[in-house]
């Protein structure tokens, strides 16, 4: 994954009675590493020794729009110099300290204790943090830099987030519910109400000609669309159509959509297809109107640059030590076992079309949820393993050994009472999400 279009600010601070010399070449080389990497590096490339010269470069700073601030311990300094950079910048922070070489003489940088000093002085202060503790060269601090860098870009993100909600979640499903000023507050999030009786007039309007031309582009993709139902498979592309004009017109980067049973009753077709279609597209579709199921698709396509599928965990095997996600066919293709084409199916309980039919591709992946089980938002974390396996049900589904022994996934679940759904992507995105739940001040339960 490249660290292309991450922008990170950059100042390395520095007491002039230590090695100036060698803090120089210590902060020349980190911006060097990152430039290489791909990075975008903003910032005064002196050594800052004073705290007019911060107070000037963090004012230059605060104006550009940046996912991570670096404070870059070239050598000690009180904490009073990361402080005033927290202050005075909106970015996240991450501290970097450089080891030292065991010379018997003297201590010519004394970076790490300068870290450990400001890491102490900010947490007094409640402000969150990230660190490093590594060679400028070092490819393994780069590649956390990195990951710490695309939460920040998530978190700024999520302030200028519109999430589409059409309809209310259904009845009993309070693990979907709503808390829309919840989510402004913490987030930043504005939340977008739609009805579902607009939605569907507007599909009903979608054109025959439109409608064909979609059949077309997508039956390449999906194996037997010309075996179904026209008039139902018509009217899931009709909705296909319909959301992603929505989400277009009102500016929503993500919709969360109550799917049933008004679609099956009223429309006559299944919302599943649509929004596994819209879901490749790369604009996050949520069922039962899950605003915060379907956020977390987004926060996880953003971090992974790759689409996310929310998911229900149906099927535990102590045994084999694996689980089974499903949903009724809204996953993206993207994820497709190539093993298998994809298929058109019958939604498992209204015997309708479109939904998606195959077993998600194997590789490593990783689970989160935004939470409120406990009434405040916490954030959810899981990775492991997509196995190679067939669809272990209708729909779109997956076999999974987690990180942790399934029992006490299970047990995490249902002891928390956390949400039936969870978001899934592929690529271990764990040091990621982890910054992010520190920036938003969430706390993690671990799957």
């Amino acid at each position: 994954m490249s660290p292309d279009e991450l922008r990170v600010g950059f100042v390395a601070v520095a007491r002039t009675t230590f090695d100036v010399a060698l803090a120089k070449a210590a902060a020349q080389a980190a911006r060097a590493a990152l430039r290489q990497a791909g990075f975008e590096v903003i910032g005064d490339e002196r050594l800052i020794t004073d705290h007019e010269s911060l107070d000037a470069s963090a004012r230059e700073l605060s104006g550009e729009a940046l996912d991570l601030l670096i404070a870059f311990q070239a050598t000690f300094t009180d904490s009073t110099f990361a402080v005033r950079l927290a202050e005075a910048t909106d970015a996240p922070l991450l501290l970097w300290a450089v080891p030292e070489a065991r010379t018997g003489e003297r201590l010519r940088l004394n970076s790490l204790c300068g870290i450990n000093l400001a890491g102490h002085a900010l947490t007094l202060r409640g402000v969150n943090y990230d660190w490093a503790y590594a060679r400028p060269d070092d490819p393994q601090a780069v590649a956390h830099i990195e990951a710490v860098a695309r939460a920040g870009r998530v978190r700024r993100r999520l302030r200028q987030t519109r999430l589409g909600v059409i309809g209310d979640h259904p009845v009993g499903f309070d693990s979907c519910r709503l808390d829309a000023e919840q989510l402004c507050r913490r987030l930043g999030v504005d939340v977008v109400h739609f009805d579902l009786a607009d939605v569907f007039a507007r599909a009903r309007q979608v054109s025959n000609g439109s409608i064909g031309t979609l059949r077309e582009g997508f039956a390449p993709q999906i194996a037997n669309l010309g075996a179904l139902d026209p008039a139902p498979v018509n009217g899931t592309l009709a909705v296909y159509a319909t959301l992603k004009q929505l989400a277009a017109e009102s500016r929503c980067d993500a919709l969360a959509v109550r799917c049933w049973p008004e679609f099956f009753t009223e429309l006559g077709c299944a919302a599943c297809g649509a929004m596994a279609l819209l879901n490749t597209d790369h604009l996050p579709c949520g069922c039962e109107a899950d605003a915060n199921g379907t956020l977390t698709q987004l926060i996880l396509q953003w971090i992974s640059d790759q689409p996310a599928f929310g998911t229900d965990l149906v099927e535990c095997n102590a045994e084999e030590d694996s689980a089974v996600v499903w949903h009724c066919g809204q996953a993206p293709l993207t994820m497709a076992d190539p093993a298998a084409p994809v298929r058109g199916g019958l939604h498992s309980n209204r015997r309708l079309p479109l939904v998606m039919e195959f077993a998600l591709k194997p590789g490593r992946i990783t689970l989160a949820r935004l939470s409120q089980a406990g009434g405040e938002l916490r954030w959810v974390l899981g990775s492991g393993e997509m196995l190679s396996a067939p669809p272990s049900f209708s729909g779109t589904s997956g076999v999974i050994r987690f990180a942790r022994p399934v029992q006490d996934i299970l047990a995490t679940l249902m002891s928390q009472g956390l949400e039936h759904h969870l978001a899934l992507t592929y690529g271990d995105h764990v040091t990621a999400l982890q910054a992010l739940a520190r920036m938003l001040h969430l706390p993690v339960v671990r799957l």
